[in-house]
């Protein structure tokens, strides 16, 4: 497995799930940031890199919890679709549901994965662990270059 770095943005609203996920990418092999927002007004204002957030780096990849005050996952998503830069940006979407319209949903929005946070604490690892493993050795992400904090996230 390869020490590359990963930049995470996971948007989350629940305190627990944040220290779990937290957690899981610190026991991972797996060199990660995780950049932690609580819904989605403050990730859109986190990628659009506005106010306080002027300097963050695109990340590589978003981890997006349905349920959120402000905004939800799934409106969230979809307007950030809509800006030309983060159309590509993969989103794996978090959620306690189990409602299929859900998971449709979700894709439909451009969601590229969906992980149901209900399992276990340990089935959760596992499935972080796949991730890992499918992100170091599978995947290959466009690159997202806009400006000076942007950087190239080629993975194979």
């Amino acid at each position: 497995m390869t020490n590359q770095q990963v930049e995470i943005l996971l948007v989350e609203d629940n305190e627990d799930d944040i220290v779990i996920i937290q957690e899981v990418f610190a026991d991972m092999k797996l060199a990660t940031i995780v950049n932690t927002v609580r819904d989605g007004e403050e990730a859109l204002t986190y990628l659009r890199r506005k106010g306080k957030y002027k300097d963050a780096r695109v990340p590589d990849i978003v981890l997006l919890d349905i349920n959120m005050p402000k905004m939800n996952g799934h409106e969230m998503l979809k307007r950030m679709r809509k800006v030309p830069r983060l159309k590509s940006l993969p989103v794996i979407m978090l959620t306690m549901s189990q409602r299929e319209e859900d998971v449709v949903r979700a894709y439909e929005n451009g969601a590229c994965s969906f992980i149901h946070k209900s399992v276990g604490l340990d089935q959760f690892r596992e499935r972080f662990k796949q991730f890992e493993h499918y992100w170091t050795c599978v995947s290959q992400v466009p690159v997202v270059r806009e400006n000076r904090h942007a950087r190239p996230t080629d993975r194979r």
